[in-house]
């Protein structure tokens, strides 16, 4: 950043020199007060993040998002989780970004935010401070540009890093849908049934186009019962998919078998959450699913991927002539692109089974507004299975898909092929290995624990339980425990 000056009256405060702006444009843009500034960390991409650009975006019809360098995040604040390439990845990918700024200043600047043309900055009803404990949004404040929305509940950046050290499980979801209806969750009657309200209620408001006013992404529950979830594939055979193999780790296959009983084909039944735009004319449906746990660069990037896939494809189709979207606007009043993507997810229940300790790390309901805040995603399917089956697929909502996406790599060695029906339907697609690949919930864990003190110390500075040596002790027995397990059950030992 040698081409940036530094401004004497605001600590932190750094101004690009003329033709040096992170992103362009490069000259000064008309203020617009319909042209909305955000700026954060948004150090792993929690729906916290998601929410303040919601809120924000729905103030005007840009939003611009400044993300902090990792120097001044760690200068202000403490060490970042993800890397600046990392964090600009995660919120390019939010629907309701128009566009992401790097290196934007730690303390909000007049100079940056008139220079893209907004004049309002947004953010939550918390107080940000600097290093020298000022607050960060001072001078907006003082020039009359700055607008509260507000904060998510119950979920931050601290509160995820204290779930991994602490290894807790009592963010877990038994049941989304009884969540959702107010039968499950703590607490009386009453107090349940608002809770499931407010819960659905968010799920809506994710679900929301880029506008963040109008209806985009469609929200389904799958209900099936516990080993339709759990299920496991060994064969290609629709009607003998089920396993009797035991979990990695478990005692014997007939433990397993006594546990979870012969499943048969079960087609569930789709329950629709929130009705969104639904197919237009001409998409190609298609799935992927997964888990999403802590969404992150590796997710986003597989993810554009697939769409990037489908849309070199429709390219040659002649998707993208004058013709053609002509013809789209005249019949639909709107121009749209060629892929419908349809995203699975996995239930807390499902993902634990799997990789055990304490994963995952966001429940399904936190997972789920991630993965509907994301630009490619069109559909959202709660409590996918964690094997496809042929009543499954061929049952989904939108008929089967033309595809179903996976990448070549997988969490942990399998005995058996989650995606074998899908190949025998001949509609499973590999996306080959990016960048990337490797960013996942187990790697921002051992990021975690590899810079425990720095980390201890950010939470200290929160007022958040500390974590005792004991504490790390287990959580690293437990993940030796685990890849005992994995290898046993890969060798069937």
């Amino acid at each position: 950043m040698s081409n940036l000056q530094r401004r004497q009256s605001a600590k932190g405060e750094w101004i690009p020199t003329e033709g040096a702006w992170p992103v362009d444009p490069q000259d000064d843009v008309d203020v617009s007060q319909d042209r909305v500034w955000v700026d954060g960390c948004f150090d792993f991409a929690h729906h916290g993040h998601a929410g303040a650009m919601l809120q924000a975006r729905q103030l005007g019809s840009e939003l611009l998002v400044g993300v902090h360098s990792d120097e001044a995040i760690l200068e202000n604040k403490g060490p970042t989780v993800m890397r600046l390439n990392e964090r600009m990845m995660a919120v390019e990918a939010c629907r309701w970004a128009t566009k992401a700024i790097p290196h934007a200043p730690y303390v909000t600047s007049l100079p940056w935010i008139s220079h893209y043309g907004c004049h309002f900055v947004v953010h939550g009803d918390d107080i940000t401070s600097d290093s020298d404990g000022k607050d960060c949004y001072r001078y907006v404040k003082a020039a009359g540009r700055f607008k509260v929305v507000k904060r998510t509940p119950g979920i931050s950046t601290t509160d995820l890093v204290g779930r991994m050290l602490l290894c807790t499980k009592s963010h877990f979801i038994q049941s989304l849908e009884k969540r959702l209806s107010g039968d499950e969750g703590p607490g009386g009657e009453l107090e349940r049934h608002r809770e499931g309200e407010a819960m659905l209620q968010r799920i809506r408001d994710y679900a929301t186009d880029a506008t963040g006013r109008a209806p985009g992404c469609d929200v389904w529950y799958w209900h099936a019962s516990r080993p339709a979830k759990l299920r496991r594939t060994t064969t290609s055979n629709a009607t003998n998919a089920a396993s009797t193999e035991p979990r990695p780790g478990a005692a014997s296959s007939q433990a397993a078998s006594s546990a979870f009983g012969p499943v048969k084909e079960e087609k569930g039944k789709f329950h629709q959450l929130v009705q969104g735009k639904g197919v237009k004319p001409g998409q190609v449906v298609v799935y992927v699913d997964g888990g999403w746990d802590l969404f992150s660069s590796g997710h986003i990037e597989f993810l554009r991927k697939v769409t990037e896939i489908e849309e070199n494809a429709a390219k040659e189709r002649g998707w993208y002539t004058g013709e053609a979207k002509a013809d789209r606007i005249s019949k639909s009043g709107e121009d749209y692109g060629p892929v419908f993507l349809i995203a699975g997810i996995h239930d807390d229940e499902v993902i634990n089974h799997w990789k055990g300790i304490n994963y995952p790390i966001m429940n399904i309901f936190e997972r789920g507004l991630c993965v509907l805040q994301c630009k490619y995603i069109h559909a959202a399917i709660f409590g996918a299975p964690f094997s496809l089956s042929k009543a499954f697929l061929l049952t989904l909502p939108y008929g089967t898909p033309i595809a179903v996406y996976h990448g070549i790599t997988k969490f942990m060695p399998l005995t058996y092929d989650p995606y074998a029906v899908a190949k025998t339907l001949n509609i499973y697609r590999e996306v080959a290995n990016h960048e990337f690949q490797n960013v996942n919930a187990a790697e921002i864990v051992a990021r975690i624990m590899k810079s425990r003190a720095l980390y201890e110390e950010r939470q200290r500075k929160k007022g958040e339980k500390g974590v005792s040596e004991e504490a790390e002790k287990i959580r690293q027995e437990l993940e030796r425990e685990q890849r005992r397990k994995e290898v046993e059950g890969q060798f069937g030992i």
